[in-house]
């Protein structure tokens, strides 16, 4: 089973920038026109980046309802609704397809550190009510559970599983899912450090935290990716990659988000209980942005 891709290339899990009413909105169609400006093919809203964890169910719907209505078919919209809960995230993704996303995004069940069973089960729930392409979202670092190549070949089956934003690190096992589910199980790697790797053995892309600042960048190696320039690909991305690590220096959005705001960007505060970075960390993250000359 082939399955299309919802997008190839560079897809930006955006951030959310609050103010003291909730989110400011004014800000983000911004932070959208400058990712369509820099050559994203997709956006991720209300992802992990975009501190989904802090929003109510309200800030939410209106977040994606806003999203697909500014975007007006500019870029792929995916909306997050992982949830630990799976009705929960059925009616996320039922909203999610009234207000006219391109797909889904759905994190594996935290906290409750189900069986493999229990997430072939959980993700197919919803892909069974729901007729939205589904990517799923491995990522054990945050979650505590990890997807296996054997569950992974279950749910290429399924056919609006469209594939997987891989974000474990584990080489081997992207590389075991890829030998299994060939073309039935798109795949974008989930780490910006892993992308070309990813893309050589043939991942379609990234679902990035560093294109939210440098969405050309990231565009620009993917589409070399795409072309099979790796070598062009490696030497750009290696630019940048202590800048990309220092992204991750402390828990994801809280180094992005500050890099931002640094560079000009005005993407608000973080919400509780994510703070301010420790103070050598900062530095540390202003160092690699002098020396890529974004600061």
């Amino acid at each position: 089973m082939t399955k299309t891709p919802i997008f190839k290339g560079s897809c930006t899990a955006i951030v959310t920038p609050f103010c003291k009413s909730g989110i400011d909105f004014e800000r983000f169609s911004e932070l959208m026109d400058f990712q369509y400006d820099n050559g994203t093919n997709a956006l991720v809203v209300c992802g992990t980046t975009g501190e989904n964890a802090t929003m109510s169910a309200y800030e939410h719907e209106e977040l994606i309802d806003f999203a697909c209505k500014y975007n007006n078919g500019r870029m792929k919209i995916i909306a997050g609704v992982g949830s630990n809960n799976t009705e929960t995230a059925l009616k996320k993704a039922k909203s999610a397809k009234h207000f006219g996303a391109d797909g889904i995004l759905m994190v594996t069940p935290y906290y409750n550190k189900t069986s493999q069973s229990g997430l072939y089960e959980h993700f197919t729930y919803v892909a069974d009510r729901v007729d939205i392409p589904m990517i799923l979202y491995n990522v054990p670092s945050r979650t505590g559970i990890g997807i296996t190549a054997d569950t992974y070949e279950r749910l290429s089956k399924h056919p609006n599983i469209n594939g997987v934003k891989e974000a474990s690190g584990d080489i081997t096992l992207f590389t075991n899912t890829r030998a299994r589910c060939g073309d039935a199980l798109n795949i974008w790697s989930g780490n910006d450090d892993n992308t070309v790797p990813m893309m050589a053995m043939g991942a379609l892309g990234v679902i990035s935290v560093a294109s939210n600042l440098l969405p050309g960048v990231l565009a620009k190696v993917c589409s070399l990716c795409l072309d099979g320039d790796f070598t062009n690909a490696s030497e750009l991305y290696l630019r940048y990659a202590a800048l990309f690590h220092a992204f991750f220096i402390e828990t994801n959005p809280m180094p992005i988000k500050t890099a931002m705001n640094l560079c000009g960007k005005d993407v608000g505060e973080l919400r509780l209980p994510l703070t301010s970075m420790s103070e050598g960390n900062l530095i540390k993250l202003k160092e690699e942005l002098h020396r890529c000359d974004i600061l």
